[in-house]
């Protein structure tokens, strides 16, 4: 995989013209987009139709999580998109796990979102570090069939000691050196992330919200 097929560019926007505008001044320069709730909830499934059909690699992160029968239905839709990766809660158990698990469509499961820190995660009950959380969430995706997770870039390290090499880890909370870390509790540099095993991050406002997008894509790329 070379650099540029790591950095997946998150499009967190409401407005179709202005993350289609994104989409190509940054064409070229990333590996994959990310439209989460926000786009799809503002302007449906033919946000990601459009996206793929101008040849690009559509991320659709909507952490599905529900009773298994609905989570693997809605994962079967995403598929007919044309989305390349989609997410469901490792939260959502065994079997919606294995519900979800698909031939074609890279499914990864959620750990421990990067906007939690331990007192968070004891205020929901859970009582073990989010780095033990994060494990045992992949272990249990990984077991179900699923092909990785999405966890914080300083959980990589112990997932990919305790899921191996083959599994796939895709990485937000990333912060290029000097970026304001925003709502994100457990951050890394894209250099950082990569090194320590990711094989994707994800940078969201670091580029969208740059005079130049393009070159802020392309500066991040080259520090990998």
């Amino acid at each position: 995989m070379q650099a540029r097929d790591r950095l997946v560019v998150a499009l967190d926007r409401s407005e179709r013209d202005e993350i289609l505008r994104l989409v190509d001044a940054l064409s070229g320069s990333v590996g994959m987009f990310k439209l989460g709730l926000q786009a799809f909830i503002a302007n449906g499934p033919g946000i990601v139709r459009e996206v793929v059909a101008r040849g690009e690699k559509v991320f659709l992160d909507l952490k599905v999580h529900d009773i298994p029968n609905t989570a693997s239905h809605a994962v079967d839709e995403v598929a007919t998109l044309g989305a390349s990766i989609t997410t469901v809660h490792a939260g959502g158990g065994p079997a919606m796990l294995r519900a979800c698990a698909q031939p074609e469509l890279v499914v990864l499961a959620v750990t421990v979102l990067t906007s939690l820190d331990e007192h968070e995660l004891a205020a929901i009950g859970f009582d073990t570090s989010p780095v033990a959380t994060a494990v045992r969430f992949a272990q249990l995706a990984k077991s179900a069939g699923l092909r990785g997770v999405v966890a914080s870039p300083l959980e990589i390290e112990a997932i990919r000691i305790a899921c191996g090499d083959d599994f796939i880890i895709l990485t937000p909370g990333i912060r290029p050196e000097g970026s304001d870390r925003g709502d994100q509790r457990r951050t890394m540099t894209p250099a950082e992330a990569v090194s320590a095993g990711a094989d994707y991050i994800v940078v969201g406002r670091p580029i969208t919200g740059a005079a130049s997008p393009r070159d802020a894509a392309r500066a991040i790329v080259d520090s990998l």
